[in-house]
């Protein structure tokens, strides 16, 4: 039985429900790496054109809307139709990609560098932590996997209680503020959603392992580009706190 993982892209039961088709061509690491750096290019191609059209006076608002509408009814279809991952990856990176191009010239535009810094940061940690799941010295366990989970549906509810909330004119205290408790919170979502990429990680290597169908590859593609997604607005938003303290 395939771990659990806090991505709620990939979960429990998303190989076992693929192993009926045993006449494909197998899921492979190398296959699925290679769908992950074709979708991240994509993503990039679109977060390059969202930001260029930002700094040459032209209104994104509207993409930034539409993609990430766009993108959350993608995910909805690739979570529950896997097999539709081929297909739909491609455009679900696209529109995240000029939701984050949009979000991260604004960030710019207030806090220079900050997106360059945001970024670095993204790449550091999933390394660091592809090394350390590789060599072992973070595994996987159990327990591991249900606190990761336990943590990421406690920040889903937790944000969509926000989100609720601010539509009657509430706001959840520290939740956006800049005060060290605010900082500690986004401290702690960022650990949480770097804690995922491990699960992830786990999740593919076993799919492998167990010879899930070929366009899997692209499912895993998509699981890890929503983890990293995450992160790296996590990261975006906790500069901009610590920024707004100079």
């Amino acid at each position: 039985m395939i771990g659990r993982s806090g991505n709620p892209t990939l979960n429990d039961k998303t190989f076992e429900r693929e192993e009926r088709y045993s006449g494909q061509e197998r899921m492979s690491i190398n296959g699925t790496v290679n769908k992950t750096f074709i979708t991240l290019t994509i993503l990039l191609a679109g977060a390059f054109s969202a930001w260029s059209m930002y700094f040459n006076g032209q209104e994104v608002g509207a993409l930034a809307i539409g993609g990430v509408i766009t993108g959350f009814v993608l995910a909805l279809i690739i979570s529950f139709k896997p097999a539709t991952a081929p297909y739909l990856v491609p455009f679900y990176a696209l529109a995240e990609g000029l939701f984050l191009g949009a979000l991260s010239a604004s960030y710019e535009t207030l806090y220079y560098g900050i997106t360059l810094q945001a970024a670095l940061l993204t790449v550091s940690i999933f390394v660091a932590l592809l090394l350390a799941y590789k060599t072992r010295i973070i595994k996987a366990t159990e327990n591991f996997k249900l606190g990761v989970f336990a943590a990421t549906a406690g920040i889903a509810l937790m944000y969509l209680l926000s989100f609720v909330l601010r539509m009657f004119g509430v706001t959840i205290p520290y939740l956006h503020s800049n005060s060290m408790i605010g900082i500690g919170i986004s401290v702690v979502i960022v650990i949480v959603a770097a804690l995922n990429l491990v699960l992830d990680f786990d999740f593919i290597e076993k799919g492998a392992e167990q010879g899930a169908p070929k366009y899997m590859e692209w499912y895993g593609a998509f699981g890890l580009m929503v983890t990293l997604v995450w992160l790296y607005v996590e990261i975006l938003r906790l500069l901009a706190k610590l920024r707004s303290r100079d």
